[in-house]
C-alpha cells in the first residue's frame, strides 16, 4: 500500500477487520489441534475412548482456517501470484493488479452470492454425529465472499489512485 494513502475511518475498520481475523486464524489453528490430537490418541491408544465428534470439529475448524487465512491473504496481497512481466512502473503494475483484482471480485461475488444460498440449504439442518448446526459451517463462504469485496474494494481503491496519478 502506498504510504501516502490517508487512513480515514473506513481504512482503520478494515485494518482492526484484518487484525482480529489475523487472531481468529491463529485461534482456529490453535484449537483445530485438540480435536486432531484426540482422533489420533483413540486411534492409537486405549486411554482414551474413540471419539467420532472429533473429526467432525476438524472439519468445522478446518474450513474456517481456510477461510479466514484466504481473507488474511487478500488483505496483505499475499496470494498466489506468478510475475512473468519484467520490472514494471507502479502506474502499470498498479494497472495488471486492478485487471486481476477483478477476477478476484468475481469470485468474490459467487462465494457471496450462492454461499448466501448454500447457508440457507443448512439453516435448519444439523451434522450427523456431533449435531452441530450446520450453518456455522456453511455461512464461512458468504463471510468469505464479503471480506474479499472489502479487501479487494480498498486494494483495488489504491491501484485505481495510483494509475490516475493521484498517488505517486
Amino acid at each position: 500500500m502506498p504510504s501516502s494513502i490517508a487512513r480515514g475511518p473506513l481504512r482503520r475498520l478494515t485494518e482492526w477487520y484484518a487484525r482480529l481475523l489475523s487472531w481468529l486464524l491463529v485461534l482456529s489453528v490453535a484449537v483445530l489441534v485438540i480435536p486432531v490430537t484426540l482422533q489420533i490418541f483413540s486411534r492409537f491408544t486405549h486411554l482414551i475412548p474413540h471419539y467420532i465428534w472429533t473429526e467432525e470439529m476438524a472439519r468445522l475448524l478446518f474450513i474456517w482456517m481456510i477461510m479466514i487465512g484466504a481473507n488474511v491473504g487478500i488483505r496483505e496481497g499475499a496470494h498466489f501470484v506468478v510475475d512473468v512481466w519484467p520490472r514494471l512502473t507502479p502506474r502499470l503494475a498498479a494497472t495488471l493488479d486492478l485487471v486481476a483484482g477483478i477476477f478476484v471480485l468475481a469470485f468474490a461475488f459467487v462465494f457471496l452470492w450462492w454461499g448466501i444460498e448454500f447457508t440457507e440449504f443448512a439453516l435448519n439442518r444439523i451434522s450427523e454425529l456431533a449435531e452441530l448446526p450446520l450453518w456455522m459451517i456453511h455461512v464461512a463462504w458468504p463471510i468469505t465472499g464479503f471480506t474479499w469485496i472489502v479487501f479487494m474494494g480498498e486494494r483495488m481503491w489504491d491501484d485505481l489512485r495510483v494509475v490516475t496519478g493521484a498517488v505517486r
